[in-house]
């Protein structure tokens, strides 16, 4: 009987799914060199750019599942309709909370300006583009389909 740790570590949808991530990562670290002239590794572990790995890693497991049981397997359905909401999730709220943050720091900086009122800014690049999103889901379904 194979151990848990076996089990995860075998998982090809797992790692497919985190591959996927990490290349999406990696993007947006060397984006933002070529765009920015700027190395920023902070960009690998943060939310928000181009693409988006959110969307990369769930589209990537939902078609490793549609490609290994079926695309019209029960489990598909379950992982399609996931990533459909992380996608949602990432160009709707997410990103409405990066705007909201954006009109605050601005806030924050008259008051600083005026009042001297220190106060730590808050994280502006949360969500993403329509466009940054889809991006993530065609790296996603391309490296589903490298993998399997």
């Amino acid at each position: 009987m194979k151990m848990l740790y076996e089990e995860i570590l075998q998982n090809s949808v797992l790692w497919t799914s985190a591959l996927a991530w990490f290349i999406a990562q990696t993007l947006k670290v060397l984006i933002t060199l070529l765009s920015k002239r700027q190395f920023d590794i902070r960009r690998f572990v943060g939310s928000g750019g181009m693409p988006s790995s959110h969307s990369a890693f769930v589209v990537s497991m939902a078609s490793s599942i549609g490609q290994v049981n079926g695309y019209d397997s029960v489990i598909f359905a379950l992982s399609a309709a996931f990533a459909l909401v992380v996608m949602y999730d990432a160009a709707g709220v997410r990103r409405a909370a990066g705007k909201q943050a954006a009109v605050l720091n601005e806030i924050v900086d008259m008051l600083q300006a005026k009042r001297g009122i220190s106060e730590e800014k808050l994280k502006e690049l949360l969500g993403h583009t329509p466009v940054e999103v889809f991006a993530g889901a065609g790296l996603g379904i391309l490296i589903s389909r490298m993998c399997f």
